[in-house]
């Protein structure tokens, strides 16, 4: 059963559009975009899959000097389906593994603009940074993450939920009973996370400990890529510096983690590799003076997020029984699940045509210290968010913030219903969405 997604919408006006370029699908394995390719391909009279790693005889098309005409008669012979324009889908999978495939795709705009090409990797990322000037201007870029929890209430078919939150948009208080309902939906989706298996292994059996299963497999898979990098980087290096990322989540990084046997160096070697990878985001310190926020970064303080909650919590083993039961995420709060979370949210529900930065906020002042989970830009004002695991907590950062900015609005993510406190919006953490709506 295919689970709708926001990137079908997105796929569906490129295909569409007069002005279409071929479009390459960027982020991790196993987040959903050869499936996605594959629904938008119902749509189409023809469809044509070339996955240059499971068939590394394709490869060799792109050797020569090939004209894209003659590429195309000839994947039209080997696959015995006609290449029509507007009638006809192209998609090249796992393209990472045929660097002259890439290199062609921006004559595919220049000699067939009309054709429909599509191409996603599981570990692009790689193959592009050997490619730096690849196609400029020439290709469309689409960047693909796990589920956000809009799409999972979608999974669920809570169609008038969703309707009810986009309705809201004076934040008001939603009667309580519903709002529980949402927390309830919450709370699974931060054990179960965005992973589109995850997702679906639960929405057919409704097996928590199922799911649990699929999230150690994908663990697994994501762990045994580790030796496809870099060749030049042990496995067990990278290894290493994953660990400590998922043990640092929701703090800033410190390369001086416990049992640490790498310098800093090849710590920072490995964190690349990891965000090329599409597995962790880096959440950058910003003086947060105005605007663009990325004008006034300071590089060597960074928090760290992991791609997905699931995976996260299946990683640190926390205890989901309690997570589903308590109402104030106590002990899932050790490791800053909910920090977490709306720092994804605010990754998936942001444009997918531009790879987006997150900020944080902090001071470290002698007796005053303060700090600002994400900060971020909505139009030309700098919105400050601050996330409370529970119903209740002090803003003191927050409220230094907002009078050292001179900032008007501040946002509180927390367990609590809609409401303002003064100039403080507080936003349930099921509604992460609507800050940047």
């Amino acid at each position: 059963m295919y689970l709708t997604r926001k990137i079908d919408n997105e796929l569906l006006l490129w295909a569409k559009s007069s002005q279409r370029k071929p479009l390459v699908l960027r982020g991790a394995r196993q987040v959903g975009k050869s499936t996605a390719v594959r629904h938008l391909a119902t749509k189409f009279k023809y469809f044509i899959e070339v996955n240059f790693d499971e068939n590394a005889d394709y490869q060799k098309l792109f050797d020569g000097n090939l004209s894209v005409e003659n590429i195309c008669e000839q994947i039209s012979i080997l696959t015995n389906t006609p290449i029509i324009v507007g009638e006809t889908l192209i998609f090249f999978d796992e393209i990472q593994a045929c660097l002259p495939a890439i290199q062609t795709l921006r004559y595919f705009y220049e000699q067939k603009p009309d054709l429909h090409v599509i191409a996603a990797g599981s570990l692009l990322e790689f193959a592009l940074a050997e490619l730096p000037s690849f196609g400029v201007g020439r290709v469309r870029f689409m960047y693909v993450y796990p589920f956000s929890f809009v799409e999972f209430l979608q999974a669920h078919n809570e169609n008038q939920l969703l309707k009810l939150l986009d309705k809201n948009v004076n934040n008001q208080a939603i009667p309580e009973l519903i709002h529980e309902k949402l927390k309830t939906y919450l709370k699974k989706f931060l054990v179960i996370g965005g992973m589109p298996e995850a997702v679906n292994t639960y929405i057919n059996s409704k097996n928590m400990l199922e799911v649990q299963r699929v999230l150690d497999d994908l663990i697994l898979s994501i762990q045994a890529d580790f030796a496809k990098y870099k060749n030049r980087v042990s496995a067990l290096r990278i290894k290493e510096v994953f660990d400590s990322v998922v043990m640092q989540v929701g703090r800033k990084f410190t390369y001086t983690y416990p049992n640490s046997t790498l310098n800093n160096v090849q710590i920072k070697e490995a964190l690349t590799l990891l965000e090329m990878a599409g597995l962790i985001y880096s959440v950058t310190h910003s003086a947060c003076n105005g605007i663009p926020l990325g004008a006034e970064i300071n590089t060597k303080f960074k928090k760290i997020l992991l791609f997905d909650t699931g995976i996260f919590q299946r990683i640190l083993g926390l205890n989901i029984s309690s997570l589903m039961l308590e109402d104030n995420f106590q002990v899932v709060n050790k490791g800053n699940i909910a920090e977490l979370y709306v720092g994804l949210e605010l990754l998936k529900n942001q444009s997918c045509y531009t790879k987006n930065d997150l900020y944080y906020w902090q001071r470290e002042a002698k007796n005053s210290q303060a700090e600002i989970d994400y900060v971020i830009q909505k139009n030309e004002n700098i919105l400050p968010i601050e996330v409370k695991a529970g119903t209740k907590g002090a803003m003191q950062s927050m409220h230094i913030f907002m009078a050292e900015k001179k900032s008007t609005l501040g946002i509180r993510v927390s367990l609590e219903n809609f409401g303002k406190i003064d100039d403080i919006q507080i936003m349930p953490l099921y509604a992460v969405n609507q800050i940047l709506a």
